[in-house]
């Protein structure tokens, strides 16, 4: 994927709780269904949630939603370097 590609609008299956889009579950990206192992981080601002998710092929995606829009966006990959 390129990098100048990003943001980039893409669907994501989400959780929700006592909210909306409490926390990613899956997203499909190039037409594969990437599952959400584990919610790194994620930070609340005025218009966006972001999640920083790891996904079963080892990547770290940053992704964000936008709650007035009800929009989800890849913001950033990276590659796992590392065990934690």
């Amino acid at each position: 994927m390129m990098k100048d590609s990003l943001p980039k609008s893409i669907q994501v299956e989400a959780y929700s709780g006592y909210r909306a889009n409490e926390r990613p579950l899956a997203f499909l990206l190039e037409n594969r269904r990437r599952q959400v192992v584990n919610i790194v981080d994620r930070w609340y601002g005025e218009e966006h949630d972001y999640f920083k998710v790891l996904a079963d092929d080892a990547k770290v995606y940053l992704l964000r939603w936008n709650r007035w829009l009800d929009l989800w966006s890849l913001v950033k990959v990276e590659e796992r370097l590392g065990k934690h």
